[in-house]
Formats: C-alpha cells, sequence, structure tokens
C-alpha cells in the first residue's frame, strides 16, 4: 500500500491540532514565486542587512560548519549565523518563540518533518515556491512551497576496516562472535530517526533479533555522530554500527554498505522560511543556494533533485533499493506510536545516559 502524501496524512490529524478552520483564511494563502536570478537575490540580502538566522538539527555542533563556510565564502558580506541542536529541541525553541511573538528565526532545517505541516496550518511558515522548485521530488515539497526537503540524509552500516576484515551488511551481521563488545549504537529512544530504523529492523527481525543484539553488549550513546568518533578513535574497542551516516563513499579508515534484504532509513532533512523571518531575503538565498545543483553536489549525499546523481555510484533516492524516504514523514506523524515506542526501548535500555551530544566532547 502506497504511503500517504505529506499533506494528505497531516490533514487525518486536524481535528486534534487546529482551534480554527484554515479554509477560510484566505488571505493568508499568498504563493510567492521566485523569478529573480541568484545574484539578484543576493543582492536583496546585502541590502536588508547581509545576515540570516539558521537552526539547524544535528548532534555536533560542527556538522553544518561547511555549509556556514561555503555560504559565507559564495556570497561574501553575508553572515549566516548558525545554530546546530538536537531538533527536538529546535522545534519546542520555535514554538516558545512564536507562541510569544518574539521570532528571531529565519529558517529551520530539521528532522522532526513533522513540525512543518503543522506549522503551515499555524500560518507560521512563508509560501514560497524557490528557483528549480519544480526539479524537486514531489514527494519531498509542500505545493504551496511553505517547506520541502534540502537535502537527504539516510543511516547505513559504518564499520572501521582496519578492525573489520567483512563488514555487515544485514542487520543479523550484527549478532555475529565478532562483534561481541564491539558494537557503538545510538540509544533508540534520544532520536526518532535511530527509533524508526529499529522499528524497520524489528518488524523484519522481531524482538529475538533485540534480544540477541543486547546479548551483544553495546555501548549505547547519545548523538548518531558518536559512533563514528568512537570506531576512529578507541583502538578496537567499537568497531561497527547501523545508527549514524558518514556519507555516500567512505573516508578511511571507514567502509560502509546497505542491507540488500532489509531496510534502512531515510529522509529529506526538511526545511522552511518562517512568515515573519527578521531577515526573508537572507533566508531565500540561503534556501536557493542549497537547493542549487552547485550546493547539492557538496553535500556527499542523495539529493533532493530528480536531475542529481548521487556520488559513488549509488542509484537516485527513489532509486535506492531497501529504503523509501517518504515513509518517515508517516512514522513521525503518528505522535502516539512513536512515544510507545520510545517507551517500550526506555523500558529495556534505561532512559538515555549521558550529556548532550553536543556537549559531551565525543
Amino acid at each position: 500500500m502506497p504511503s500517504l502524501s505529506y499533506p494528505v496524512a497531516f490533514s487525518l490529524l486536524l481535528p486534534l491540532v487546529l482551534a480554527y478552520d484554515p479554509t477560510f483564511a484566505f488571505d493568508s494563502h499568498v504563493v510567492e514565486v521566485e523569478n529573480r536570478t541568484l545574484s539578484q537575490i543576493y543582492q536583496a540580502a546585502l541590502s536588508e542587512g547581509g545576515t540570516v538566522v539558521l537552526w539547524h538539527g544535528g548532534d555536533e555542533t560542527n556538522q553544518q560548519d561547511a555549509l556556514k563556510e561555503a555560504f559565507e565564502a559564495r556570497f561574501p558580506g553575508m553572515s549566516l549565523n548558525l545554530t546546530v541542536d538536537l531538533s527536538k529541541y529546535h522545534d519546542s525553541n520555535i514554538d516558545t518563540q512564536l507562541a510569544t511573538d518574539n521570532l528571531t528565526v529565519d529558517s529551520a532545517i530539521l528532522q522532526t518533518v513533522h513540525d512543518y505541516p503543522r506549522w503551515k496550518l499555524e500560518g507560521a511558515l512563508k509560501h514560497y515556491i524557490p528557483l528549480d522548485f519544480e526539479s524537486i521530488y514531489d514527494a519531498f515539497k509542500d505545493e504551496d512551497g511553505a517547506y520541502y526537503g534540502m537535502y537527504v540524509f539516510g543511516w547505513s552500516n559504518v564499520w572501521n576496516t582496519e578492525y573489520v576484515s567483512q563488514g555487515p551488511v544485514e542487520f543479523t551481521d550484527y549478532l555475529k562472535s565478532e562483534f561481541k563488545n564491539k558494537l557503538v549504537l545510538t540509544y533508540p529512544n534520544d532520536d526518532d530517526a535511530v527509533l524508526y530504523a529499529f522499528y524497520l529492523i524489528m518488524q523484519q527481525y522481531g524482538t529475538s533479533w533485540f534480544d540477541s543484539l543486547l546479548s551483544q553488549n553495546p555501548r549505547w550513546v547519545r548523538g548518531t555522530g558518536t559512533p563514528a568518533t568512537l570506531m576512529a578513535s578507541s583502538n578496537g574497542s567499537y568497531t561497527a554500527s547501523f545508527t549514524g551516516s558518514i556519507g555516500l563513499v567512505a573516508s578511511s579508515p571507514f567502509n560502509i554498505s546497505y542491507p540488500t534484504q532489509g531496510q534502512f532509513v531515510s529522509w529529506p532533512q526538511t526545511g522552511a522560511i518562517f512568515k515573519d523571518a527578521p531577515h526573508p531575503e537572507g533566508a531565500k538565498l540561503l534556501h536557493n543556494y542549497i537547493l542549487s545543483q552547485e550546493y547539492q553536489n557538496k553535500t556527499g549525499s542523495w539529493s533532493v533533485r530528480t536531475d542529481m546523481t548521487p556520488p559513488g555510484g549509488k542509484p537516485k533516492i527513489m532509486e535506492m533499493p531497501g529504503t523509501d524516504p517518504t515513509k518517515f514523514m508517516d512514522f513521525m506523524l503518528d505522535r502516539p506510536r512513536v512515544e510507545r515506542l520510545r517507551f517500550w526501548f526506555e523500558e529495556r535500555l534505561g532512559s538515555a545516559q549521558g550529556k548532550s551530544p553536543l556537549i559531551d566532547d565525543l
């Protein structure tokens, strides 16, 4: 059965979310279609003050340094005021700003994709069609341009080749004796994309797989960047993980694979410009730049565009075996199910231990 589109799936939850009928909000339904060149948008952004404030989801403070550096180098005089934090913290802080009419954020690019349909229906998002909008996969975008995928993220099998000669492919491979005490995994009850990965795996292999995984005595950590850090620095204490990503092209000492029998998680990291953004022209410049072929080629991952070839000889995301990036939104919209799953894992693993991955020095 095909998954529902983002707007259709969310519409089923409308009675639980809205205290008014958005059908009659005619005056707020204004869609701005971009027809300027990137250079013209750049000049408008400079005239506005040359600043854009971006809140980006992530679990390491330096994860989007490359974006900041590329943007500011491409557009001299522009300053990207970037804050990386867990998406589940960003969204509640944005809700607080919206509720108190004290918005300081221009753009949000988050993993919590379920927030965007709600923000649109609350009238918080700018309806803006960026350049090359027709090149974005239809399943990744709102038809009014209120939100859209900016790039595609996805988990993969990752291992340190200095200590593992034959890396894991299927999720059952992690149950092999060679990985006893060697696995490092992100708490599924601390990250919804990791939670979804465990959900998909256990839909296929059942709870016996999870019980066997626990008998491997993995190290549980906060943050999806932490496993790669520990695999690279622990001198072989930790050698493999499936709760993170290092891109489509591995660099030494790592290698990657994707399951051929199972399902792995992928999703469009989604972005929007707020209707009352303090720097709307700066935000438009940022979004148009990120969505350009120029920047999409820099991400090292799949593109949200239909006209881009992924690195590493991989198929386009919609043609990639073993994943369906449209289903993550369906999962995230079902908040009661997400909460039940979190508690199921929390009962077995305990609450996530440790400092925030942004300050834990790992």
